[in-house]
């Protein structure tokens, strides 16, 4: 088994999957879509490729049971952020246990062990069925996600992103919003006539630096402090003109239990006595799952088989495609492997950690779907 993950997390590393709606241009899951369901067909797997937005494919991959069984889904995305800074990002290089390149560990990893697991549990007679979904775009809209919820129905999900071989029952979520700042146009020469937006952005900054500072006081015992930070500004037109307007983007990190009421009131106290108007930009829910719950149960329970112990129960801070997952109704933990370098100029995964996290999700299969 150790090889066949080697080969194939090195096939996908190597195959170009940057998101183009982060990075213009960027490759997109055309290929890496046909790569994993040739894999799959290679394996005796049933494929299905969904792609209702043109240029970025899922590809559903199935091993079926007998049909009187609960089913099993595995859940990863195999689109990545830009290779900016990174020598060789495609190289799918080994050193020792680790394999380096963009995406091996968020999350090419995580997806392979979930496709061998699919394929290894197809030979055990389960009652019910194991489907892994490839999915696009999670590092930005999850379209990828969303259409596959469309078609595909399961009793429980494991989303093998990266947790460091933790158990993980919660993740963050974040609300995008944009504040418009108004000002008045008028020659530099002319202060009398004009009103600067971008000083006027001055007191909303003040504000969202003292928001940050009270949330921290807020906290969850597995995901961390809530928090918000200026992401983006924008204003002006040149330098002897007073800049009518001026658009601050920021982003909010929320925690599970957190209300949409609550970051609403939260914007509307940074904008009080500014003239500015405030909106939404997007919005995605942080995750949480009972720590009783019987997929965690099972999933802690094998790992533990396979690593000798009982792994902790964790969060991640980031957020992942399990509360789309969730919020259908599906109950949902997050397993992956170690590593290091999400987003970053250097990338790496454990190959020993994700052949773990085959063999978990295999014991998983195995357990719930008899």
């Amino acid at each position: 088994m150790q090889s066949d993950i080697r080969a194939l997390l090195a096939a996908l590393v190597a195959t170009d999957s940057v998101n183009p709606s982060l990075v213009p241009g960027g490759a997109g899951e055309t290929q890496i879509a046909a790569v994993v369901a040739g894999w799959a067909r290679d394996a005796g797997l049933q494929v299905d490729v969904l792609e209702a937005t043109p240029g970025r494919p899922s590809v559903v991959l199935r091993a079926p049971g007998r049909g009187d069984g609960r089913s099993l889904l595995l859940c990863g995305h195999y689109d990545t952020v830009g290779v900016a800074g990174m020598a060789d990002p495609f190289s799918a290089r080994v050193e020792g246990d680790r394999l380096y390149g963009r995406g091996a560990y968020d999350m090419k990893a995580g997806l392979a062990a979930a496709l061998v697991a699919c394929r290894e549990a197809a030979a055990l007679g389960l009652a019910g069925d194991v489907v892994v979904a490839a999915v696009a775009d999670e590092e930005h809209a999850s379209l990828g996600v969303q259409e596959v919820l469309g078609v595909v129905r399961a009793d429980a999900a494991i989303v093998s992103e990266p947790t460091e071989l933790e158990v993980a029952v919660a993740h963050k979520g974040f609300v995008w919003a944009e504040i418009d700042v108004a000002g008045r146009a008028a020659h530099g020469s002319r202060p009398h006539l004009g009103a600067d937006a971008i000083v006027r952005t001055g007191p909303v900054l003040t504000a969202l630096g003292e928001l940050d500072a009270r949330l921290a006081g807020r906290t969850h015992p597995l995901v961390g402090r809530a928090s918000v930070h200026a992401s983006l500004i924008e204003g002006g037109e040149e330098l002897s003109s007073y800049p009518a307007h001026c658009r601050l983007s920021l982003e909010r990190r929320t925690l599970p239990g957190e209300t949409a009421a609550e970051i609403e009131a939260e914007l509307d106290g940074l904008i009080t006595g500014v003239e500015a108007t405030r909106r939404v930009t997007l919005v995605r829910e942080p995750f949480e799952i009972s720590d009783n719950a019987e997929i965690v149960a099972i999933t802690r329970a094998a790992a533990g088989d396979v690593l000798g112990a009982p792994p902790a129960l964790g969060g991640a801070s980031y957020w992942a495609d399990a509360a789309f997952i969730a919020a259908a109704g599906i109950p949902t933990v997050m397993f992956g492997p170690a590593g290091e370098g999400a987003h970053a100029a250097t990338e790496w995964v454990s190959l020993a950690g994700t052949v773990a996290v085959a063999r978990t999700l295999i014991a998983v299969a195995r357990r719930f779907c008899a």
